[in-house]
């Protein structure tokens, strides 16, 4: 079922989670063990996300520099299809532009539109390690723009192949990203919001939002979509605060601001154990404001772990 249908027939606000693929070399069911703790709570969909190549730079023995290129989560596409199979839950796999060409997005949509896959979130994707701006492969998307338009073409059998005979559509349901403090690579947030609108007018379905911590900047954020046209679900997405070290990774990785309320209670904390459970009770009042003000659906970054969303989850859903 696709994430908006989910939506439509809900009588109240679901929830969803995202997970991301094992490292390479571990097993699936250590993450099966996380998912299992969030399945009682009956999430709507659960999220996979798709990670590119890396390059790395190993010193041999010999004083040689060797360049090698590694994945080290591979696996989205096939723990998408085996969680849709074992669980019976929707999923929505990251479909990415870093690391593909057209005819690579192409042939992974096949794949997934074979397993019965419905939903796609279509996103750029961050610059590798080595780069310090974005790089599209070689006739690759630069934009999640030009993602969004191949997978509506094909919605309409449009495929890259213009000679293709008896072409059949997909029809997946399209989501993408938005981002309440801005996207970082954005001049300013007018031009932020009329980005994301090309995207919706280009055929995406859902938005669902960057991690925040002040329900403010949603809220604010979805009345200035609402203002340019913007009519499709808008989706929040939250994140627990887990570890001091948080309070400063977060900001620099996803370019947001914490609140200093949360700031100044999680200096406080005398370990690390106390800052996640300050996180849970923040997300918990966060969750339950979001609630009642009839959000369709709250998403939630795992970042592999679970027991924190479990608690979040228990006391809201």
């Amino acid at each position: 079922m696709k994430v908006t249908e989910h939506i439509n027939r809900a009588k109240s606000t679901l929830f969803s989670f995202e997970i991301l693929p094992p490292l390479k070399g571990e097993h699936f069911n250590q993450l099966e063990a996380n998912i299992s703790k969030l399945l009682e709570y009956e999430p709507a969909f659960i999220d996979v996300t798709y990670h590119q190549q890396e390059v790395e730079f190993r010193e041999l023995g010999d004083g040689r520099i060797e360049k090698k290129t590694v994945r080290k989560r591979p696996g989205t596409v096939g723990m998408s299809a085996a969680i849709q199979y074992k669980t019976h839950r929707d999923v929505v796999p990251h479909l990415i532009c870093g690391g593909f060409s057209k005819e690579d997005t192409e042939n992974a949509l096949i794949d997934l539109h074979f397993l019965g896959i419905d939903n796609i979130l279509t996103l750029r994707g961050d610059p590798v390690s080595n780069q310090k701006y974005f790089i599209p492969e070689p006739d690759g998307h630069s934009h999640a723009l030009g993602l969004v338009k191949q997978v509506a073409n094909l919605k309409k059998g449009i495929y890259l192949d213009k000679e293709l005979q008896n072409s059949h559509p997909m029809d997946f349901c399209i989501g993408i990203a938005g981002y309440p403090e801005k996207h970082s690579e954005a001049a300013n947030s007018q031009i932020d919001l009329k980005n994301l609108k090309d995207k919706v007018d280009a055929g995406a379905d859902y938005i669902v939002t960057q991690m925040f911590f002040d329900n403010q900047k949603y809220f604010d954020f979805v009345d200035k979509c609402r203002e340019i046209g913007i009519n499709v679900p808008i989706i929040p997405g939250l994140k627990a605060l887990a570890t001091k070290r948080q309070l400063m990774v977060l900001p620099q990785t996803f370019h947001i601001d914490l609140p200093e309320d949360l700031v100044k209670e999680a200096l406080k904390c005398k370990d690390n154990k106390a800052v996640r459970a300050l996180g849970v009770k923040w997300a918990i009042m966060q969750s339950n404001e979001l609630k009642n003000k009839g959000v369709p659906v709250i998403h939630y970054y795992t970042m592999g772990k679970s027991d924190n969303i479990e608690q979040i989850v228990r006391k809201v859903f």
